[in-house]
């Protein structure tokens, strides 16, 4: 233990000395928090909107001003006919487009169908398909009050009210109840963090070393394999809590991110992953002989792709078969998981507990053949 905590000390005073990586370990994980805590926003609230009203009644005014009431579309001008609706949405001036037919008060008056028309501009998928749903369902409430008026109407005219059967949607969201997208993506900050610190930085400070020779002196001295790697691990390890333990009172104090689970609970998740990416890191500079060998082996072959599959972003269930197969051996999958149990849900071990099972097998599996491997690079 004596030759451990010196490994451990000397690890941390060789950290503190490093004028680049304290910087990369506590400025860099702050950094792409407010980075991507308010860039990763996909919550559409005002949408450029360009009226044609070829119409121009009582109704279809109260039509437009449904609309812009909603507090959704902003009506940044207004045309005489559809063919000038292209440079509105080809300059980025506007993203919708209502057009209002002729006959529109009409129709509604004598309870027939009016003709109304959304055109959006498909190059922003994401602001054109909510600014969609928004408009589809200002026009279903709209028709359901004009319905509601003729059969409150129809006893006036001599008749008894038709029997109307009809399904009343109660929609209620749990968890996220306002459907805040940041409260689905700053979580995921962590784990990308995370990543960096336990993943990257621990794989080139040892590749630092073997490049100015210094690992090859500690192969000689007294010490196990086992004791250099935990020695050289650890300070990573703590740093890495740290930055959870940061990042956590960050997302929840700055962001309003809830945290519904328990910290300690999310600590010792986080411990169990942070096995995997010290591994992984352990395991790369095996490999590589220069740190720049590390980075872009972490980064591209490693990180990037970790990212992608995992769910952090993109939905696995919506990728081809053959990808949500291989999402199953990428821990931060794992990882994604807890960390929206345990901030939105408030999970439990109880729920978690596949996740942990998952995460400690690949962790010790990728420990194991990374000491393996830096044992016999050092032998």
């Amino acid at each position: 233990m004596h030759a451990l905590l010196a490994v451990i000390v000397k690890e941390f005073l060789q950290l503190r000395q490093d004028k680049k990586m304290i910087p990369a370990m506590v400025i860099g994980p702050l950094v792409q928090l407010l980075a991507l805590g308010y860039a990763a926003n996909l919550d559409v609230t005002r949408v450029p909107m360009v009226l044609v009203d070829q119409d121009r009644s009582p109704a279809s005014r109260a039509l437009v001003e449904r609309f812009t009431g909603a507090g959704t579309f902003d009506l940044v001008g207004a045309e005489d006919g559809v063919e000038a609706i292209d440079p509105w949405l080809v300059e980025g001036r506007a993203q919708i487009a209502l057009v209002v037919a002729p006959g529109y008060g009409e129709a509604v008056a004598a309870g027939r169908t009016p003709q109304v028309q959304v055109i959006a501009d498909g190059t922003d998928a994401n602001s054109s398909g909510l600014g969609l749903g928004y408009a589809a369902q200002l026009l279903a409430q709209a028709g359901a009050e004009m319905a509601a008026s003729r059969l409150a109407a129809s006893p006036a005219r001599g008749g008894a009210p038709p029997a109307v059967g009809r399904y009343e949607l109660v929609p209620r969201v749990w968890y996220n109840p306002d459907l805040r997208s940041r409260w689905f993506y700053v979580p995921a900050v962590l784990a990308m963090v995370l990543m960096l610190v336990t993943m990257i930085l621990p794989s080139m400070a040892v590749v630092r070393e073997k490049e100015i020779g210094t690992l090859e002196q500690l192969s000689v001295t007294p010490l196990r394999p086992w004791q250099l790697i935990v020695g050289k691990l650890t300070p990573f390890l703590v740093v890495g809590m740290l930055d959870m333990l940061l990042i956590t009172a960050l997302v929840t104090g700055l962001f309003h991110v809830p945290l519904r689970g328990s910290l300690l609970l999310l600590a010792f998740l986080t411990f169990l992953f942070l096995l995997t990416t010290l591994g992984l890191g352990l395991l790369v500079s095996t490999l590589a002989r220069t740190q720049q060998q590390a980075m872009g082996i972490c980064v591209f072959v490693l990180m990037v792709p970790m990212i992608y599959l995992s769910g952090l972003i993109f939905p696995v269930e919506n990728m081809p078969r053959g990808f949500q197969i291989a999402s199953n051996v990428i821990p931060v999958r794992y990882y994604a998981i807890i960390l929206r149990g345990v901030f939105l849900k408030g999970s439990g071990i109880d729920v978690l507990w596949p996740e942990a099972l998952s995460l400690l097998a690949i962790g010790v599996t990728v420990l194991t053949m990374a000491s393996l491997r830096f044992r016999k690079s050092l032998e």
